[in-house]
């Protein structure tokens, strides 16, 4: 009951922050629960966070210590750098889901996330997109050489970008995230999450972004058997399979949940995804710049066409 008892013949209502003993003599507060960073999950999510992103800044500081290198300048330097930094500030994102909610961070995750989300898989379906135009630019007279030089894929990413951005506008504009705090549903806890506002306006934002993912795993798949100067498309095409079988997973899985569990939920996803592409599409390159000899990296690319902005 959550009534307290005062004397034998009165009863008072305790109040809705606070539940009655189990003597029902005493009103006494209501556990608060969120994911905080005190907490081992959170305090684990965290840490996984920040090591993934200082790892990814990292590999771009390879990169940028090596760019004259073949492999470096065969993959577009310019794209790659702006995949590593998207990639960078997508393992950040989880630290806005830990922590006591508030209105502020409740929009700011969720907008945070799809926004630098967008920019990491636009920029991997811009890299597929170059890897095809580069193919076609080894036959003479082909007009998709005009298409690479004046860098016309790398407008991928501002337009996917764009399109994001709006349907986030419009999200926050309508029915924005907010601060929800459960005092009903477990007895003696108040449980203090982040509410999606507009569910519709949330499935948008992981709809465009599955349909960028299909996009990109879908051209990188039929490029995949282009020559070996241009094999990125295998790395490319396995990144994105993983990516959709993260969120795959994570709707079903989000939605038997509840509390904190599911907020870690989200942030387990966002991290997996964003390891996955660092791991597919970077892992191997690092590999073979900083333990291949030199002298096999100008011979395995010796000879043939490399493609560098």
């Amino acid at each position: 009951m959550n009534l307290a008892i005062a004397d034998v013949e009165q009863c008072v209502k305790c109040p809705e922050h606070k539940f009655a003993n189990i003597d029902q003599n005493e009103c006494i507060d209501k556990a608060v629960i969120f994911l905080s960073y005190e907490d081992p999950l959170g305090m684990t999510l965290a840490l996984m966070a920040l090591c993934f992103s200082a790892f990814t800044a990292l590999v771009l500081g390879v990169f940028l210590k090596h760019h004259d290198t073949p492999i470096v300048k065969a993959n577009n330097r310019k794209l790659s750098y702006i995949l590593l930094i998207s990639l960078f500030f997508c393992f950040l994102c989880p630290l806005l889901f830990i922590g006591h909610p508030n209105s502020a961070t409740c929009m700011l995750q969720q907008i945070t996330f799809g926004v630098v989300f967008t920019v990491a898989v636009s920029t991997v379906l811009a890299k597929t997109v170059t890897v095809i135009l580069a193919f076609k630019v080894t036959a003479p007279g082909r007009r998709m050489r005009y298409l690479l030089v004046s860098g016309a894929p790398n407008y991928i990413i501002a337009i996917c970008t764009l399109i994001q951005v709006i349907i986030c506008s419009v999200w926050l504009g309508t029915s924005p995230p907010s601060v929800n705090i459960d005092d009903t549903s477990e007895n003696g806890h108040i449980i203090i999450v982040c509410i999606k506002g507009s569910v519709i306006a949330f499935y948008c934002v992981l709809g465009y972004l599955a349909c960028l993912a299909q996009m990109s795993f879908t051209v990188a798949f039929f490029s995949r058997n282009l020559p070996n100067t241009f094999n990125e498309a295998k790395f490319l095409t396995f990144s994105m399979l993983l990516f959709c079988c993260v969120w795959v997973t994570f709707l079903p899985v989000y939605h038997s949940t509840k509390g904190k569990v599911m907020v870690a939920v989200e942030i387990f996803s966002i991290l997996a995804s964003s390891a996955g592409m660092l791991g597919c599409i970077f892992v191997p390159k690092c590999y073979v710049i900083l333990l291949s000899p030199a002298s096999k990296i100008s011979s395995k690319y010796q000879g043939k066409r490399i493609f560098q902005n």
